[in-house]
């Protein structure tokens, strides 16, 4: 994911308040516990799971990424932790 793709999707969920809680949730599910230990050293997911995803989503791994999708990801987490 570009830096500017990046900034996309984090400007589009700052404006939701309702998936705030979600997207922090999601974000430590998919960052490594030592993360620290590791290059580049930022609480960020592998970039091996970044590519299965954008794969899976796009048929591409480096496809770029529409904030748009990620909103649609996020409400549906927020509806699957809800449901139990």
């Amino acid at each position: 994911m570009t830096l500017r793709a990046a900034v996309k999707v984090a400007l589009a969920v700052a404006v939701r308040p309702s998936l705030w809680g979600t997207a922090v949730r999601m974000w430590w599910r998919t960052t490594p516990r030592d993360w620290w230990r590791q290059r580049p050293f930022l609480p960020v997911p592998p970039s091996d799971y970044v590519q299965f995803r954008l794969v899976t989503q796009y048929g591409a791994a480096n496809a770029p990424v529409v904030a748009e999708d990620v909103l649609n990801y996020l409400a549906w987490c927020k509806r699957q932790d809800q449901a139990g």
